[in-house]
Order: C-alpha cells, then structure tokens, then sequence
C-alpha cells in the first residue's frame, strides 16, 4: 500500500520518474470557421459539428492548392508521405524540447519509444528519429503503431519498465501524429465528425528510475502503477480500416463511444486507486485525454470531476482540437507550467482509445 496523502511518504526508490516534457506543432493553424471556407463546406450539419466542437483552432497540414485554389485531393501515398515527413519533423522537435526541459542531451538517450497511429512505416519512427537526431547507434528502441489515442499510456508503461530495469539511464517516449494524414474528405457525415476533430501534434517525455541519490536531476513525479480496462463489446466502435470507396484508410468513431468510455471509466479508475489504498478525493490532479466535448463531458459525469478537474484537457482540446496518443502530455505540460503541484500529491492521467480502451497511470510528486 502507497498510503494516503498526509501519512509518511512511501518508499518511492526504484521507481522511474517523469523528469521533463516537450511538445511540438506544425507551423500553421485554423480555426474552425477557417476550415469551413476552405474546404467550402456547406452542409448546415456539418457545419455544425464543426462549430459545437469545443476546439477553437488546430494546427494542421492540409492539402496543397490546386490551380484553382482549391485544395486537391490526395492519394494514400501521398498521405503515407506526409505522414512519415511530419512525424519525424515534430517528433524531433518534441524531443529537443523535452532534452531542454529535462537538462538532458540527446547523447544521454539509451532507449526510445515512439508512439504513433496516423500512419504505417518500415522500419518505424524509431529507426528515423535515431538517424535524423544522431543518437547513439546502440539505442534500445520500441515503436507502438496502430493502437489510437489511448497508446501514449501503452507505451508509457513500456517505459517506465524498461527505466526501472535499467537505473540511471534515461528513456524517451514521443507520440507524433500527423492526423491530417489521415483525413478523408468525402463530405459525409462519418468522415466530417474526424475532420472536425483531430489536430496535428507531438509530445514527448523523458524518464528515468534510481534518480533519488542525484540532487540534481529536475524534480518530477514517480510513475507508481498502471491499469487498463478493453471494452471488447466495443471493439468497432473506434477504428482505423480501409475505405474501399475511396482507396484509403479511414477513421470512424460511434457516436456512443462517449457514453461507452465513461460508463467504464469508474471500473478502471478505482481499481488503480486501490491498488495504492487511495479514493478519487485523494488526487489533486487529473490529465484526462483530450477526446472531444462529449468524451470529456461523460468522464467527468461519472468519476466526479469538476471543470477545475480537467480545466487542461479542455483548454488543450479547445486549442489543438483531438491531438491522438500525445493529448494527455499537451496537458501534463500545462499542469508543470503552472507550478502548482506540491510534493506528496498525487495524480491519475488517463487516456482512451480504440478496443475501446481506457488506460490509467498514477503518479505521485
């Protein structure tokens, strides 16, 4: 048992740390309103997902100008271009930032994971980010591909294993998506609700265990446990498959997944607070995934959070709009630049996904 805040700290050692974030864009960004001029969409029903969203502008790549000033339609291997150029490109760029933040260099990195969903390549992001930052040709590396918005978690737990197995080194994870790879514009309603949804982002965070004997080292919070819930009664309700209409692949979301994940939230939620003998009064903060209003709005409803609660996973979904696996660092990084944790709180992040899927860690400062 972890034991309750106010009681004498738990015997942390051992454990793997956060010690720093950094996150990264594409250069240009849209408001909603924007998106709807430029892609002269009309649909008064469409329109409205677009401007009942919650999201006030995201950072996108979208299509190149045609002739007629149009954006032109692109293939899917235009899309799997774009994709592998702009993960890469924001990736680094979360990567330095996360080093800057972390008084790390690049050369201290001895294992990568790289987190992504919008697009397929081989050999992975890894591979690319090891050769593009110049890291050590014997770097440990993990790519996590296809699992959705809830991978950041998947490949945080992998992580912080292989951190804790490994004292004293530094491990980096970075979820890149460049989510206008993966847009379909065929102005139905099941493609215009992801369009209206998802921006282009990447985070990344640096962990290490064994630093309690560094003074050092930049303070930030213990990675105590992880739970997972797979709802498999859902398992289409969030997918990623080929559209054989348009030869590519497409997303499609339920419109019952929010009702679906906060129904479920609870179960996974207490199971990984008993496990450290602790209730939901107990957490001072709480990095929720940045999944959309309704998403956000359930949760809420059933764990019994306030607005105050997830005042980050709103702002970051108001402005970035769905960033996919890295959401709930964009929000992490929020929390740090406010400078308000004190040491001993503890907080839950919590990230859900395809399957459908709710991962939870909890950590403590």
């Amino acid at each position: 048992m972890l034991g309750r805040p106010g009681e004498a700290r738990p015997d942390l050692s051992g454990t793997a740390r956060l010690l720093g974030v950094g996150t990264a864009v594409p250069p240009h960004s849209y408001t909603q309103t924007e998106l709807l001029e430029i892609f002269a969409i009309q649909d008064s029903k469409i329109r409205n997902v677009f401007t009942n969203s919650a999201i006030d502008r995201r950072f996108l790549t979208l299509p190149p100008e045609g002739p007629d000033g149009r954006r032109t339609p692109e293939s899917q291997g235009e899309l799997l271009a774009k994709h592998k150029t702009q993960a890469v490109d924001m990736g680094v760029r979360a990567i330095e930032a996360c080093l800057a933040d972390s008084d790390a260099r690049a050369s201290d990195i001895a294992y990568l994971c790289c987190v992504t969903t919008t697009g397929f390549l081989t050999p992975g992001l890894s591979a690319h980010l090891i050769r593009t930052l110049g890291l050590d040709l014997h770097t440990s590396r993990l790519d996590v591909v296809g699992m959705g918005c809830n991978a950041g978690l998947n490949g945080l737990n992998a992580v912080t294993g292989w951190a804790q197995a490994n004292p004293g080194r530094l491990a980096m994870m970075v979820c890149t998506e460049a989510c206008s790879a993966a847009y379909v514009f065929d102005g139905t309603m099941r493609t215009s609700v992801v369009n209206s949804l998802f921006g282009d982002g990447a985070a990344a965070v640096a962990v290490r265990a064994g630093d309690d004997v560094a003074p050092e080292t930049p303070p930030g919070p213990h990675v105590m446990g992880f739970e997972s819930c797979v709802i498999t009664e859902a398992i289409d309700a969030m997918r990623y498959d080929w559209d054989n209409e348009q030869s590519r692949f497409s997303f499609f979301l339920d419109p019952d997944v929010p009702y679906v994940v906060g129904a479920h939230a609870e179960l996974v939620v207490d199971r990984l607070l008993e496990s450290a003998g602790l209730r939901r009064s107990d957490i001072g903060h709480w990095l929720v995934h940045s999944g959309g209003k309704k998403v956000i709005d359930a949760v809420s409803v059933n764990l019994g959070l306030t607005r105050h609660d997830v005042r980050h996973t709103t702002g970051v979904l108001r402005d970035y709009g769905n960033l996919s696996s890295g959401s709930f660092l964009f929000s992490y990084q929020r929390l740090l630049q406010e400078s308000v944790v004190r040491p001993g709180e503890y907080g839950v992040l919590m990230t859900m996904g395809p399957g459908s899927t709710i991962e939870t860690a909890l950590i403590r400062w």
